[in-house]
């Protein structure tokens, strides 16, 4: 896929910020439409070095630049990104990630700018295999809908959800490759444990769980059914899964799902 068309400036050059970036060129984004700012010139650094891209510690010049704004800073600071960039704002269309921050308190603190839209993506932009979820008021425009479908469906795949949801989604999309990221690595543990190599069983662990994932996605079918597959009577799967559930990890995943949720919950009333 190609560009949008539009000047993309992001500001916040953490994690998901420098995961965006790295997706948007992967998806042929040039770098010329591309810029970020942060506060931190280690980043601004970082980010020049690891793409060419230009990036500055000024917030104010880089909405100047931009025809579209990402705000991916932490909810933490997002009053403060509002405060100074609101000047600068006028007509571009802003989409923030910052979890918990409700679009009416963005919308007041952004002149009430109708071109706003709330996003909450995941890290695997950074490979365009991101969910990201948008939420916007009724009156944005329906150009700036169809914009920000394209912008995001470059780095993965994108659904439209009402804001009441989104505090769910950042506890299940959102936080959900830690959570994957710790469940590869517990099997690769437990692969060396057995006897097998780091290397092995890490490869292993990543390709099982890559080709699991991709079987539910092209075969649209129940992730119970698929298990059903791998697991023959009195066999080697259903003994595996019988540990799984003596260990509690549905309840265990479920209270970590639940636990994030409310923290982002907790984020937007502070903010509020």
């Amino acid at each position: 896929m190609g560009d949008v068309g539009s000047r993309i400036g992001i500001i916040g050059g953490g994690n998901i910020g420098f995961a965006m970036i790295q997706g948007f060129l992967k998806t042929g984004t040039e770098k010329r439409m591309l810029r970020a700012s942060d506060a931190n010139a280690e980043r601004t650094h970082r980010i020049f070095q690891a793409f060419d891209v230009e990036a500055t510690v000024d917030n104010r010049q880089l909405v100047e630049w931009a025809d579209i704004v990402i705000i991916a800073v932490k909810p933490q600071i997002s009053d403060l990104i509002f405060r100074e960039i609101h000047a600068q704002i006028r007509s571009k269309f802003v989409i923030y990630l910052c979890a918990g921050i409700p679009l009416q308190s963005a919308r007041k603190k952004l002149g009430h700018t109708k071109r706003l839209v709330r996003a909450m993506p995941n890290i695997p932009v950074m490979v365009a295999a991101g969910a990201t979820i948008l939420t916007a008021m009724p009156d944005l425009p329906e150009v700036d809908r169809q914009l920000a479908q394209a912008l995001f469906e470059k780095i993965g795949r994108v659904y439209w959800m009402e804001e009441e949801q989104l505090d769910a989604v950042t506890g299940l999309s959102g936080s959900g490759p830690a959570y994957i990221f710790l469940i590869v690595e517990a099997l690769a543990d437990a692969g060396v444990k057995i006897g097998l190599s780091r290397e092995a069983a890490l490869s292993l662990s990543v390709q099982t769980m890559f080709g699991s994932a991709k079987m539910l996605i092209e075969t649209n079918e129940h992730p119970g059914r698929l298990k059903d597959m791998v697991t023959s009577p009195g066999g080697t799967s259903i003994a595996g899964l019988h540990a799984l559930e003596n260990g509690h990890l549905r309840t265990t995943i479920s209270d970590a799902v639940e636990a994030a949720t409310k923290r982002s919950r907790e984020l937007g009333q502070s903010q509020a």
